[in-house]
């Protein structure tokens, strides 16, 4: 098939590139001629493992190509998925910005020929396809087309195999014609037996929302057991497993940490909310798991705090990992951007390492921040270091050699990947979340 990508952006690019490795023949457009210029020379302007070498083998190969042109690119397409961005809105108030989607659908209409299946694959509030179809038949009226809606439910650091090996397709559709195009797309993943899950539009559009609101739910739930648990005793850790064993419940997302972020849980929880709030509902759960989250990353500020003797003023801090999550160099929403900044606040120094994120962080942090090539570099002369992404490689850090070039040895584990007893016999105070 000829398939259109509008936006190359983290969806766009991953989807784009996977459905040229499916065989068919994608044309990703953007504005951003620099980022054209870039990913024509094989630069792929964002980091997730395999993404670059599945990028050069499709190019080479001639299913994939990106430009700048957008009525060729829409013209000979027979789908056109838009994949730009849905940012929260600058106001501040939760809702999703759809106008770089309502500016996709009016660009594209002119340049329809031939029945063709418009696909919103960005995160969008419930009747924005139905908006897509009203701006599209306004501009050009004589054109043959349905707006379908087929939310993506990739993870980052692990998009490529989410795609590839996906749980389930939903595709939302309102005409036998649209679903024909879009069972043809996903054709290739017919012998892997994935199931395609067909639904109205709406359904569909909610289905994405309502999927990252629970996955953030059992986060919050299991960040506040944390809490209970350094209260009363008790060791989060074999509480995650003694209830995730349970096939009702699963053992994914009930790792305690300082709290979700990312390009999705905060901005979907927020635009869900107002989702409801406009239909005259109220979520209480979804309402609750966001205030949870914020009071999380609070609740971390202090445990450093208290694991400096009540003050991190002078103190300096060893921060390891600044990403929300490991294996991707996304810093939106992350735990570090606040938990740093409320610790600087307060006269503590930071000096921070990650393997992927520095160059965001650098954008988005306070410029007081001294960044490190090296995780042991950072640590050197520090009063107390901080484990704040699980990235791999700070897995099996030599404690011994951690401990002879910090100042103090205080080990503050927000991501428990470290069993306290290990960390306290190399002579370490040590601190995980949820753990006594």
């Amino acid at each position: 098939m000829d398939i259109t990508m509008i936006g190359t952006g983290y969806v766009g690019l991953v989807t784009g590139t996977c459905l040229a490795e499916f065989g068919h023949h994608v044309i990703c457009v953007d504005k951003n001629t620099e980022k054209i210029d870039r990913l024509r020379q094989g630069e792929v302007p964002i980091y997730e493992p395999g993404l670059e070498v599945m990028v050069a083998k499709n190019v080479k190969e001639g299913r994939l190509s990106f430009s700048c042109e957008l009525a060729a690119a829409v013209s000979a397409a027979e789908a056109i998925f838009i994949a730009v961005g849905t940012p929260s809105s600058r106001r501040g108030d939760g809702y999703a910005d759809l106008s770089y989607i309502y500016e996709a659908s009016r660009e594209i209409a002119p340049h329809l020929r031939g029945y063709t299946v418009i696909v919103d694959k960005s995160t969008v509030p419930v009747g924005t396809a139905r908006q897509v179809a009203r701006i599209i038949g306004e501009v050009n009226p004589e054109a043959d087309f349905d707006v379908a809606s087929n939310p993506e439910f990739l993870r980052e650091g692990a998009a490529i195999a989410d795609f590839m090996r996906p749980d389930r397709v939903v595709i939302g559709v309102a005409s036998e014609r649209a679903e024909n195009v879009l069972r043809a797309v996903y054709q290739p993943l017919y012998l892997r037996e994935t199931p395609i899950v067909k639904t109205g539009i709406e359904t569909a559009e909610l289905t994405k929302y309502a999927a990252n609101a629970f996955l953030a739910t059992k986060i919050s739930f299991i960040n506040e057991m944390a809490v209970l648990c350094e209260t009363i005793g008790a060791d989060v850790v074999a509480l995650a497993k003694g209830i995730g064993m349970d096939g009702r419940i699963g053992s994914k997302f009930l790792h305690p940490g300082p709290g979700y972020g990312g390009s999705c849980f905060p901005k979907d929880t927020l635009a869900l909310m107002r989702i409801a709030q406009e239909n005259g509902q109220s979520l209480r759960i979804v309402e609750a798991t966001v205030e949870a989250n914020a009071a999380q990353k609070a609740k971390m500020v202090k445990k450093v705090r208290d694991m400096l003797g009540g003050s991190e003023a002078g103190k300096t801090i060893a921060v390891l990992g600044l990403t929300f999550k490991p294996e991707t160099d996304d810093m939106r929403d992350a735990p570090s951007l606040t938990i740093i900044p409320a610790l600087l606040e307060k006269g503590a120094r930071i000096r921070a390492h990650d393997p992927q994120g520095i160059e965001e962080a650098r954008t988005m942090l306070p410029p007081d921040v001294v960044y490190s090539e090296h995780a042991y570099e950072a640590c050197t002369g520090a009063d107390a270091v901080i484990l704040m992404t699980e990235w791999n490689q700070y897995r099996a850090l030599d404690l011994e050699r951690l401990g002879t070039v910090m100042k103090h040895r205080v080990f503050i584990d927000l991501r428990n990947v470290y069993q306290p007893d290990i960390v306290k016999a190399h002579g370490f105070s040590y601190s995980g979340v949820g753990r006594t």
